[in-house]
């Protein structure tokens, strides 16, 4: 390995992020959306008519779905011309499938994800790792030994050739339908890559999985669909990372995620995007969680034009539980608006939600929750805490919480808290030998440390540093 690649990973995070690699591609779409644009993907994929049928039901919703535009100070989506996005990049490799030893890999996507430290990252702590570049997982390994205990991990195009049954049965049809909203219909049409994630009933999957996804290209969309399933009594951490490099022209990022969490089976989704200005990052995530089961959401939101964001879980079972821990940073031209969605549909089930947002230089950050708990879902809670930080007089930060609560016998509390940082802070800390950037860093840290302390150690450093290069104005 170059000693410029060692440096990258080792020292210089802006660096890593914000290179750009010339398109190199083996199949190109036309722009926009369209019913041959879809039925070229499904025919270059060689997928089977029922997942075609699909794809072309969804764009059929998509097309009579209005683009959102009521609500309440919802980010300005005018800049966003779907026409103008090329939804489909299948990178130049030799497997289809993907390869699972990194010198297989292209030079130049090699060398992407050399940068991005994802070998290392495999070696050190992962139980398994997937690698999307533009449309389509390049890169995907599992550890010999969760296989032999029937752990799946691969991208999703191969498990829709190899595990077609449990694709059918839980790909966009309970979870998030193409009904959803505008931009579910568009990902069930134009989806491409992801992950596939299945832990067998009682299997405790120790070290984390990892999928990383680059959209290299100028003006292209990722649309990367995401299914794990986890049986009773199973458990499983997936952890994403998600970049792209600044061009001139807007980029589309509609990524879907979909979670089945069996009877006490525990799930923790955690996620660090990090895209560059130029880009709308608009997702539906969801899990529907069954008697006594656990999910945790755990996600960093930055770098974008313009995030709506808001990972939902259904508590459909007795007991179940949710955890949603979010951070968002938006600084000049970005509006993020991130949240979450909670539905208590059985009794006693629990909801934590903690969310931490930080503004700068005329940023806006804005939490758009949902609480919804139904009529006979007795002895549910739900707790709200939402605070945000702001650097100066121009930035903004707003606080969107609804509750919905249909039964009496319930335990609701929100806390929200809004404020700058304080000028004593600051003095107090250059008292103490820090100059004035240092004092804010400091401060920062100490206000994301929930966050970052769920994180893996490697994603929590990362986390931090990204942050650090967005106070500067540094990342594109």
């Amino acid at each position: 390995m170059s000693s410029e690649q060692d440096h990258l990973k080792d020292t210089d995070t802006e660096a890593r992020f914000e290179f750009k690699k010339e398109e190199n591609a083996a199949v190109r779409s036309d722009k926009g959306l369209t019913e041959e644009v879809i039925r070229m993907i499904s025919e270059d994929k060689d997928e089977p008519d029922w997942m075609l049928e699909r794809r072309l039901r969804a764009l059929e919703q998509y097309q009579n779905m209005p683009m959102p535009s009521d609500w309440p100070g919802m980010p300005d989506l005018s800049g966003l011309d779907v026409e103008e996005i090329v939804p489909y990049i299948r990178p130049d490799v030799d497997k289809r499938e993907g390869v699972d030893d990194w010198t297989e890999l292209p030079d130049e996507i090699k060398d992407t994800f050399d940068k991005l430290g994802i070998p290392e990252a495999e070696k050190n702590a992962l139980s398994g790792v997937g690698a999307q570049y533009e449309s389509e997982v390049v890169y995907q390994n599992m550890q010999e030994q969760w296989e032999e205990k029937g752990v799946i991990f691969m991208n999703m195009d191969r498990a829709v050739q190899e595990h077609p049954e449990l694709v059918k049965e839980h790909f966009m049809t309970t979870c998030v339908p193409p009904s959803d909203n505008k931009f579910a219909a568009l990902h069930g049409a134009v989806w491409s890559g992801g992950s596939f994630v299945y832990v067998p009933e009682g299997v405790t999957v120790e070290m984390p999985v990892q999928a990383y996804f680059r959209m290299n290209s100028e003006g292209m969309g990722q649309f990367e669909h995401t299914l794990i399933i986890a049986e009773e009594g199973s458990e499983v951490h997936y952890i994403e990372g998600c970049s792209a490099p600044k061009y001139g022209t807007h980029n589309l990022h509609s990524g879907g995620v979909e979670v089945f969490v069996g009877e006490d089976a525990h799930v923790q989704y955690s996620t660090v995007q990090n895209w560059s200005k130029n880009t709308f990052n608009l997702n539906t995530k969801r899990a529907i969680v069954e008697s006594g089961g656990t999910m945790e959401w755990v996600s960093g939101s930055m770098g974008s034009k313009a995030t709506m964001l808001y990972p939902c879980s259904i508590l459909k079972g007795r007991g179940a539980t949710d955890t949603h821990i979010t951070i968002a940073f938006a600084g000049e031209g970005q509006d993020i608006d991130t949240g979450a969605k909670v539905y208590h549909n059985a009794p006693e089930t629990s909801s934590t939600i903690e969310s931490k947002s930080i503004s700068k230089d005329g940023g806006r950050t804005n939490y758009r929750g949902l609480v919804h708990i139904a009529d006979g879902a007795e002895n549910s809670s739900t707790a709200v805490e939402c605070d945000a930080l702001m650097f100066d007089n121009e930035s903004t930060s707003d606080t969107m919480p609804y509750m919905e609560i249909e039964e009496s016998k319930v335990d609701v509390a929100h806390e929200a808290t809004v404020g700058k940082i304080g000028d004593e802070d600051i003095f107090y800390l250059q008292s103490r030998g820090l100059d004035d950037d240092d004092a804010k860093k400091m401060i920062v840290a100490g206000f994301i440390e929930p966050i970052t302390e769920e994180l893996p150690i490697e994603y929590a450093v990362e986390l931090n540093r990204l942050i650090e290069l967005e106070m500067e104005g540094s990342l594109g």
